[in-house]
């Protein structure tokens, strides 16, 4: 196979990182709390949550769009968050 052919090999799901940037009483972002949950346990991804109310950065960056979801540090989805594409882009 030809070098420009070959696929690096896709990382280990237990080696991502999802961070869901949200704020306290938000519903959307009590669903995406959910379903990384049990995607991030099914495939053994360790997550974080960031709250915007104590983040001015984070504020300024997505007051509009939450909940976000991050996978290594790169936006993933914002608003609603789907399990199966959650799940595929982690590698599961």
């Amino acid at each position: 196979m030809s070098p420009l052919l070959r696929r690096s090999p896709r990382p280990d799901p237990a080696d991502r990182l999802v961070t869901l940037i949200g704020k306290p009483g938000c519903h959307l972002c009590d669903a995406a709390r959910d379903v990384i949950t049990a995607v991030c346990a099914e495939l053994g991804t360790p997550w974080e949550e960031k709250d915007i109310t104590r983040d001015e950065k984070l504020h300024h960056a997505y007051w509009e769009q939450i909940p976000v979801v991050l996978i290594d540090g790169a936006q993933h989805d914002f608003w609603r968050v789907d399990p199966a594409r959650l799940r595929a882009a982690l590698g599961g």
